[in-house]
């Protein structure tokens, strides 16, 4: 019911907006399913980047001449646009990065951490956010975590938090796990804060398809990246933060366009003030200019739109795939993440089942699909935590075969020392260039394996 009321709603929207925004697809017979791995831009912001480029003259920033304040002018203006669509007030700065993992890292190298200022994450995190783990333990801090449920939801996170916090610690976790979906609570922001803990938000999966006021959930810090969200600009991204929370870090080193000053002779820096600080080098001026036409797309769609229409094709696609069975009645396919679509995002991980139950090797679909111009992911998409829930691993297990694999590592390998353990699987996610046909030819490629 779900599924056939929330299609029925836009269905011509989406279909017209196929035909003049991604006629490219149809034209290579295409159904792209990897909207977690990026947006495809629309025709109509190529063309509106072609226009800047052919008429602006846009000069380094960090100059004074009317090219350079052009420049000046469109970063601004982006940085109004970003804080517009995360309801963020004048307490938010904006600092451009390279992508979603730069964010992080600007914020990993400058925390505070110590023997009493820990770090906490979530045991879903894209590896990016892992990361952040090497820093916090070079200083000296513990590293928990707040495991998964069979769902892949957080467990008893409260709890967890109210045990571990310690003042001036930080919490990272995704607003939307980029392995399965599931949609954490934000809610967790207040809780943590409560408990004196600083919030860093990654929100690169989220974002494409919902909103999030940073008036109702005031994250220390959000992290994103702009192909996620429009498909153009590649190599473009941003931390928005607390000016307060920005305060609290310390940068190990400085760059141009960071200082007020810096003295060779006496060897003596003075950082800027704000997110100036925390913008190395030149900015990605021209990527900056391409955000406007994109921005103009999604406020012209709607934002629920958008999250209707991809929850609807999610819904479609779950119920397709949890129909699909063997001709002896098992289940053709494992779905990972809650039953709940209430709790997910547009993004749905699943492998293939032999009739005996059996994981198929995930590159055999990805392989199918590829053949077929069906683009799913295959793999464990850079969120070990995730998977490692998922796949239900040995700990021990895993501890024996990495040590085994340690000079020759290959996916195939790791499978055959967990002795038939799945090993990756497959991840259909999508966005707002997909029609329900995309996910009917998606069904069909799984459910050539149940012919076999």
């Amino acid at each position: 019911m779900l599924t056939t009321t929330l299609l029925a709603v836009d269905t011509d929207f989406f279909r017209d907006l196929r035909r003049r925004e991604f006629a490219r697809l149809d034209r290579a017979g295409v159904a792209y399913l990897d909207y977690t791995g990026s947006a495809l831009h629309a025709d109509s912001q190529r063309r509106a980047y072609d226009r800047l480029l052919e008429d602006g003259v846009f000069g380094n920033p960090h100059s004074a001449h009317a090219a350079s304040t052009a420049s000046a002018r469109v970063i601004e203006a982006a940085r109004a646009r970003i804080r517009a669509m995360l309801d963020a007030g004048d307490e938010y700065v904006v600092c451009f990065t390279a992508n979603t993992s730069g964010a992080v890292r600007l914020v990993a190298e400058a925390y505070p951490f110590g023997p009493d200022v820990p770090l906490i994450l979530s045991a879903d995190n894209h590896n990016s956010v892992n990361g952040v783990r090497e820093y916090a333990r070079r200083c000296g801090a513990a590293v928990e975590h707040l495991p998964l449920n069979r769902d892949l939801m957080l467990h008893d996170a409260p709890q967890l938090l109210a045990r571990v916090a310690r003042p001036g610690g930080l919490l990272a976790y995704p607003a939307q796990s980029n392995f399965s979906g599931v949609r954490h609570p934000l809610s967790l922001i207040s809780t943590a804060q409560r408990l004196g803990l600083r919030v860093l938000v990654d929100a690169a999966a989220y974002l494409p398809a919902s909103s999030l006021s940073l008036q109702t959930h005031p994250a220390d810090f959000v992290v994103l990246s702009f192909y996620k969200l429009f498909g153009l600009p590649t190599g473009l991204g941003a931390l928005v933060a607390r000016r307060d929370a920005l305060k609290g870090l310390t940068r190990p080193w400085f760059a141009g366009g960071t200082v007020d000053y810096a003295s060779v002779a006496l060897q003596r820096h003075q950082l800027q003030h704000g997110e100036a600080a925390f913008e190395d080098g030149t900015p990605h001026f021209l990527g900056i200019a391409a955000l406007g036409s994109g921005f103009e797309l999604r406020e012209q769609i709607g934002i629920d739109r958008t999250h209707a229409h991809v929850r609807a094709l999610t819904a479609m696609l779950i119920d397709g795939l949890r129909t699909l069975a063997h001709s002896n009645g098992s289940p053709l396919v494992r779905v990972y993440g809650p039953p709940e679509l209430s709790m997910r995002g547009g993004t749905v991980t699943f492998n293939v089942l032999s009739a005996e139950g059996r994981v198929l090797p995930y590159e055999w679909v990805e392989t199918r699909a590829n053949a077929e111009r069906v683009f799913l992911r295959g793999g464990c998409f850079c969120n070990p935590g995730a998977a490692e829930a998922a796949f239900e691993f040995d700990a021990d297990a895993l501890a024996t075969a990495l040590d085994g694999l340690r000079d020759g590592f290959s996916i195939p390998a790791l499978r055959s020392s967990l002795r038939g353990t799945a090993v990756g699987a497959l991840r259909a996610s999508v966005g707002i260039a997909n029609t329900p046909a995309d996910i009917d030819r998606a069904l069909a490629v799984v459910e050539s394996f149940g012919r076999q």
